[in-house]
């Protein structure tokens, strides 16, 4: 598996949590869900909602999977 840096900035007031792959932002993500795929994007293969969840490869900032909103 990839030694990617992904991070999970932490809530806007509108909802939302900007992700952060290497340094750069990606998109935004609303849910743990909307998470699952991120991975697969950049070659992190094999995930699902509840390898976001529980993984160690995420870093959650202000919050864990299940702070969506600020």
């Amino acid at each position: 598996m990839s030694k990617r840096r992904v991070i999970v900035c932490p809530p806007s007031g509108t909802g939302g949590r900007r992700v952060g792959i290497d340094g750069h932002t990606f998109r935004t993500a609303f849910t743990a869900h909307a998470l699952a795929p991120f991975p697969q994007n950049v070659d992190l293969t094999g995930s699902n909602e509840l390898d976001v969840v529980e993984s160690g490869w995420i870093e959650w900032v202000a919050g864990g999977p299940e702070v969506w909103r600020g």
